[in-house]
């Protein structure tokens, strides 16, 4: 299990660097490596500290980042560097790689989970409206899986809906219950006051990532008239707070031109976010839009654009879809996360409605053992090219599979979805885009995949 000396040591490094650097970060941002190699064993984490190193010296992109970093509330920088960069990725890996040998299943480093299926909103194209909006996991359920996440050394939380920012009263108490674990919820951002940053600035371990779908006719068409204003004026109002937060956008058919150019990259950074995460439109749902899936050429452009900002721009930016190659494929299954929605049922993704557990029923770790999580287990990676990474929409011949095998059932209550019926749907997209993903993968690594 963890190591209670490393620990401390890892914690004072942590505690120590940023004492140092919060005086004059500017000047003293060039002497961090030494700071940090003076209080740390020279073989801890040394990938991660030659880049560092490497951006530090060459004053690029990320270190424009960091210096960002040190822009925020002082109380909110120090949650973030222990919880996130101590608890969360040094000593709670550790401690999931331990228990996952141990016990032959995965372990995840974050859990996603829906408080509420109720939401202020409706979108063209949104899952989450799939589940109804009667639906909620009680402030005691919350409690508990947390707890028990802990326990496997998971304490990063992410909240998805529903609208999370419907229940802000039990999302911040939580905050407080564990002030030792990162908290990021996906929002619309239009629950978000005055008075919920005064909340984000007292817990300090609170980080919004706000959906944006493009500028505003895209954003607004797919969310809403008016939407779009809305969502900048919550971000000046969090940027003259110092408060950090990120970007959340579902890439589509009908925004690609938007959400990857150049443009859009600079007004996130100008807007004061710190992350954007990009998300592939998946035809979730029997009523499914089938229509926002890109094309080849759209999700081409996304990977290069993506890749050619992240080595530019001073944000923080992933895409699930197409960064497979850095988590060795599928992340779902707990491998790196799993997904429990707001009846409690235990799903290996978030966009996977189907489960043989729920977690009123059974512990976490008895879920991840469950046979849909044990399939996820054995079949990952689902393929060798890491740009083909998911069971439903690169492989769909591998959920339908897994169901069944599983006897895992729908989660859908409003209108339940076999996984034929859904993998129908991606069929024509995997064919489509297996020739060009092989074609990037092939450019950028030495072999044929497999």
């Amino acid at each position: 299990m963890s190591n209670p000396v490393k620990d401390a040591m890892q914690r004072f490094a942590i505690n120590q660097v940023l004492r140092y650097l919060d005086g004059n970060p500017e000047e003293n941002i060039p002497k961090l490596m030494e700071l940090f190699d003076k209080y740390t064993p020279s073989d801890w984490y040394r990938p991660q500290r030659d880049a560092f190193r490497k951006a530090i010296q060459e004053k690029n992109n990320w270190y424009q980042l960091i210096l960002r970093f040190f822009q925020l509330d002082v109380g909110v920088r120090k949650a973030f560097a222990e919880n996130f960069l101590l608890n969360a990725s040094l000593k709670g890996s550790a401690i999931q790689e331990e228990i996952s040998k141990r016990e032959d299943c995965n372990i995840p480093w974050a859990i996603l989970l829906d408080p509420t299926s109720a939401c202020n909103m409706h979108c063209t194209g949104c899952w989450a409206a799939e589940y109804g909006h009667q639906l909620n996991l009680s402030l005691e359920d919350l409690d508990s899986i947390i707890t028990q996440g802990k326990k496997l050394g998971t304490y990063m939380y992410i909240y998805t809906g529903g609208e999370p920012l419907v229940r802000k009263g039990d999302i911040i108490k939580l905050c407080e219950m564990h002030p030792d674990c990162m908290f990021l919820s996906f929002a619309n951002g239009t629950l978000i006051d005055e008075a919920f940053c005064q909340e984000m600035l007292r817990v300090k371990n609170f980080v919004p990532a706000i959906s944006l779908e493009g500028f505003e006719a895209a954003n607004d068409s797919r969310r809403g008239e008016g939407v779009y204003q809305k969502v900048h004026a919550v971000m000046a109002l969090l940027n003259s707070h110092n408060l950090p937060f990120g970007i959340s956008t579902c890439y589509t058919s009908r925004n690609v031109d938007d959400v990857s150019s150049e443009r859009y990259f600079d007004q996130l950074i100008d807007s004061g976010a710190l992350f954007a995460w990009f998300f592939h439109y998946m035809p979730v749902g029997n009523d499914a839009a089938v229509e926002l899936l890109p094309s080849p050429e759209q999700r081409s452009k996304m990977y290069h654009a993506i890749r050619t900002f992240r080595s530019t721009k001073a944000i923080f930016t992933l895409d699930f879809q197409n960064d497979g190659e850095y988590v060795g494929g599928c992340i779902a299954g707990g491998r790196r996360y799993l997904h429990i929605n707001a009846k409690g049922d235990v799903e290996p993704c978030v966009f996977i409605h189907y489960s043989n557990v729920n977690i009123h029923d059974v512990s976490l770790l008895d879920a991840l053992k469950s046979p849909l999580f044990q399939a996820y287990h054995r079949s990952q990676p689902f393929n060798n090219n890491m740009l083909r990474p998911c069971p439903m929409l690169e492989n769909p011949e591998f959920l339908p599979k897994m169901v069944a095998e599983t006897g895992a059932v729908n989660t859908d209550y409003q209108s339940p979805e076999s996984p034929e019926h859904l993998c129908e749907k991606t069929i024509p997209y995997a064919q489509r885009w297996k020739p060009v993903a092989d074609a990037l993968w092939q450019e950028s690594h030495s072999q044929q995949p497999s």
